[in-house]
């Protein structure tokens, strides 16, 4: 701490206001002009609006109290943690405090502002609850507020509005850029399976399943596979968890005995079988390693095994996840949200726009390079954001410990 720094407890300093919630039952008190903020309105660092507006009478009736303009309100029970400033008078519910200083010529709001946001960790660390995570009033009036001179407070002030808005702006440009990177790699997609050649042709997917029976199958129902009929090690159960980021990914350990396999020897799935969950988080996507053990597949699968003269696994992998006819046929189709009604019958009428197999091979290259420079730009500004991200909580720490 620099010489001249005090440090006292923020109920010294500052009347730590609570709030309520005006009774639901009179809809009445929610057709005021008095904005009335909950934890969802701590979005942005300066609220200029809330969710709900209430009347006088409301804030009369209940145990909200307005918090004036430019002051600070902090989450003490859901949201922990988040700080923000008020652009206009506000109500408050009982999850948010205002922290309003009792001289702001010994205490700068904004430098009261920085501060909180520099302890969050501090207060998310303090909270307790079963169910919803929350701080108590005396925790949140014994926390140590630094207080160096005005002038030195209003320095600091301007250091880290400065900083942070060339932060704020470059995290903008980094999502921008994710964005587009993403863009791009959609576009190409789009542009594959909207400008048809020669040779291409349209058929469902039962047409290009293998000519053998069972092709397009889903594991064992009801009293045919019991989850007491597990076992630590044999033959293993591929689940939805075996399809993740659409693909293929080993998950939860299942295995059935070899006596068991042979009564279900039907639903094996082989290599380069496309897995379609159809249970659970419907439409996910993975095509089967080729060094895949013996293994079957569950009821929560759709497995597809094709006919490869007609139709490459990846390509098939590709289009679901990504044609726009594919997914304008599940919109229209599916029963509720998108993928939300997926079933196997469905799967069987998908049509396919099918070109030839040597442009298909082209397709899938030309996707795999372009999802590769994907994710490698993505690696790149997920790896920026979190620099930007260290360099705020640097900055603060430096801040308040006299560094800067």
């Amino acid at each position: 701490m620099k010489a001249g720094w005090q440090t006292k407890n923020l109920g010294d300093v500052c009347d730590v206001i609570g709030g309520g919630t005006p009774s639901k039952d009179k809809p009445a008190f929610y057709s005021g002009d008095i904005s009335w903020a909950t934890v969802r309105d701590l979005k942005q660092e300066v609220i200029t609006s809330t969710e709900f507006k209430i009347t006088k009478e409301a804030v009369k009736s209940s145990a909200t109290n307005i918090i004036p303009c430019g002051n600070v309100v902090i989450a003490t029970r859901v949201g922990l943690g988040k700080v923000c400033l008020l652009g206009q008078d506000t109500a408050i519910n009982q999850d948010l405090r205002g922290i309003v200083p009792h001289d702001t010529t010994k205490l700068d709001v904004r430098f009261l502002f920085w501060w909180l946001k520099s302890i969050a960790d501090v207060i998310v660390a303090e909270g307790t609850g079963a169910t919803v995570q929350g701080v108590k009033l005396p925790f949140v009036k014994s926390l140590q507020v630094p207080l160096p001179p005005l002038p030195e407070q209003q320095r600091i002030v301007g250091i880290l509005d400065e900083a942070f808005y060339g932060i704020a702006t470059a995290k903008a440009h980094a999502e921008q850029n994710l964005q587009n990177a993403h863009a791009l790699f959609e576009s190409h997609l789009q542009s594959v399976f909207t400008q048809r050649g020669e040779g291409w042709m349209e058929k469902s997917v039962k047409e290009i399943a293998a000519p053998t029976k069972g092709s397009i199958r889903t594991g064992p129902f009801g009293s045919q596979l019991l989850h007491s009929e597990f076992v630590d090690e044999g033959i293993a159960v591929l689940g939805i968890d075996n399809a993740v980021a659409n693909e293929f990914r080993w998950g939860k350990s299942r295995f059935i005995t070899p006596e068991k396999y042979r009564q279900l020897e039907r639903y094996t799935v082989h290599p380069g079988d496309v897995l379609i969950t159809i249970m659970g988080t419907c439409g996910r996507c993975a095509i089967v390693p080729n060094d895949i053990p013996t293994s079957i597949n569950t009821k929560h699968i759709c497995c597809i095994t094709l006919d490869r003269k007609q139709c490459l696994p990846s390509y098939l992998h590709i289009y679901f996840l990504h044609a726009p006819q594919s997914q304008a046929f599940l919109a229209k189709h599916a029963k509720g949200a998108i993928m939300a009604g997926l079933n196997m019958g469905l799967i069987q009428e998908l049509p396919v726009v099918l070109p030839p197999i040597e442009v298909q091979a082209a397709i899938v290259k030309a996707t795999d390079t372009l999802r590769e420079e994907t994710q490698r730009l993505e690696s790149l500004y997920q790896r920026k954001l979190a620099a930007l991200d260290e360099l705020k909580k640097s900055l603060l720490h430096q801040a308040f410990s006299g560094a800067l």
